[in-house]
């Protein structure tokens, strides 16, 4: 009896089973034509960016202020060309937008990699004052905008010092920097020479807004900034990793550093610091979103790139990191709204292209550096190693 009974179990169980097999495949079937039909990562515009704090606050600023933040999602790349031309090359393109560097903007526009959409501009967000975006952005001295792409930030390279490592004069022009008899102490600067070039000859007399006027048309040019570098050659500590020149003047290694703004401009606002900036020649850099030939979502990636390149949006980004919106009317927005940082502190005091500090910072030049950065980098690599 319990025999027939395990029997006649045991084939109750095979026909529970089967259909439960067959129920099963009936729900995968409708299950992944549902997928099928609304795929996850196809129903949004993804934009490639270098994630970070910087991504933080472009999603802060840009997606969540979004008609439809749901429509864009980010994802981490380590910059350059190389990924953005094998997916142009291979028709396999999966991003929609890219952020890029001002020379990777251009040269991507030259070779195809990214859609000129210049003959949309004038649908892009003006000023309130009705200013075009070019115009826009041609008075915070930007004459050089890629046809493929639409603005962002403005970071910069920059000279800063904890003030209570001088407890006499503090510097304040970039000629301190290179002045150790002055303002004895190491110097931190980082191991690449775009950046420190461009000082050398503010502090050797070049207007700002001149140093590519002479980097361009005066012989011996580059030779002149090398000779102002070598004042300074054997009291100088090299960094590579954004953090270390904090690290080097808050232990007092070094009483002055170059250091991208935003982490100065972060150790600031966000951990207490009380780090004093030299703007007087700062080198302003600027930083772009381009749209992607073959874009799978072209239309809605340029909806979001018009948002995302607004005077309001990019004011709001500076809420979020201290890089200044490459639109001029962003700046006063910002000012209009302090305390416009976190926790209720002013930001003005740390963006870089305010029109006072404008006017004493060099504007970066994408297309001279690209023709003439390689051979400088091969000699500025000798000069740290001599």
């Amino acid at each position: 009896m319990l025999r027939g009974w395990h029997i006649r179990h045991k084939d109750l169980q095979i026909i529970v089973n089967l259909k439960r097999r067959k129920l099963m495949s009936k729900f995968f079937k409708a299950f992944l034509l549902a997928f099928l039909a609304f795929p996850f990562a196809a129903n949004a515009v993804t934009v490639a960016s270098w994630g970070g704090a910087y991504t933080e606050s472009q999603i802060k600023a840009y997606v969540d202020t979004y008609s439809d933040p749901s429509a864009i999602q980010f994802e981490n790349y380590n910059g350059g060309l190389g990924e953005v031309r094998a997916q142009v090359e291979s028709g396999n393109v999966t991003w929609d937008v890219v952020d890029v560097l001002p020379d990777q903007a251009i040269t991507g526009c030259d070779e195809g990699l990214f859609e000129d959409i210049s003959d949309l501009y004038d649908d892009f967000t003006p000023a309130p004052d009705g200013t075009g975006m070019i115009e826009d952005m041609a008075n915070n001295g930007v004459t050089n905008l890629s046809d493929c792409c639409a603005p962002q930030i403005f970071w910069t390279y920059v000279v800063f010092y904890d003030p209570d490592a001088f407890p006499g004069d503090k510097p304040s022009r970039i000629a301190d920097f290179f002045d150790t008899t002055k303002f004895p102490g190491k110097r931190g600067v980082h191991t690449w020479a775009n950046g420190f070039i461009q000082m050398a000859l503010v502090a050797d007399g070049v207007a700002p807004n001149a140093v590519y006027t002479v980097l361009k048309n005066q012989t011996g040019a580059v030779d002149r900034a090398f000779g102002v570098m070598d004042k300074i050659k054997a009291d100088i500590v090299h960094w590579s990793a954004g953090a270390k020149p904090l690290e080097l003047v808050k232990s007092g290694e070094v009483v002055m550093s170059i250091a991208y703004n935003g982490r100065v401009g972060a150790a600031n606002l966000a951990e207490g610091e009380n780090f004093e900036y030299i703007w007087e020649g700062q080198l302003i850099e600027q930083e772009y979103i381009c749209l992607m030939t073959g874009a799978p979502d072209r239309d809605r990636a340029i909806d979001w790139m018009i948002h995302a390149s607004s005077p309001t949006s990019q004011a709001e980004q500076a809420k979020y990191i201290t890089y200044g919106p490459m639109r001029a009317s962003g700046i006063p927005i910002i000012e209009a709204g302090e305390p416009w940082g976190p926790n209720g502190q002013a930001i003005m005091p740390h963006m870089p292209n305010t029109p006072e500090r404008l006017k004493i910072s060099v504007m970066g030049d994408p297309e001279w550096w690209s023709d003439n950065g390689a051979e400088i980098d091969e000699r500025y690599a000798a000069w740290m190693g001599n």
